[in-house]
């Protein structure tokens, strides 16, 4: 069995940190990576980070503790609406 390192910056639940990194994802090479993989269908990278925040809320908030206040800051108001223009 031969093991690699992990390059993907993907969070780490529960706590919604980059696996890589450490910082709260979507850290800023996962959003320049989300927004490559989804530069034709920004509406489609809304939605899967809509539902990684609700994911996110669950997870952070399932041992009664209050909900983070940044969390559409963190997951969403980064994404463009339109794709740049060629």
């Amino acid at each position: 069995m031969t093991t690699t390192q992990e390059t993907e910056h993907l969070h780490d639940r529960p706590d919604w940190t980059c696996r890589v990194c450490g910082t709260p994802w979507p850290c800023s090479t996962a959003r320049a990576t989300l927004m490559h993989e989804y530069r034709a269908f920004p509406s489609l990278l809304r939605i899967y980070l809509s539902a990684q925040m609700y994911e996110a809320l669950d997870d952070l908030t399932i041992e009664g503790k209050t909900p983070p206040m940044n969390l559409y800051e963190r997951f969403l108001s980064w994404v463009q609406t339109h794709p740049p223009s060629p």
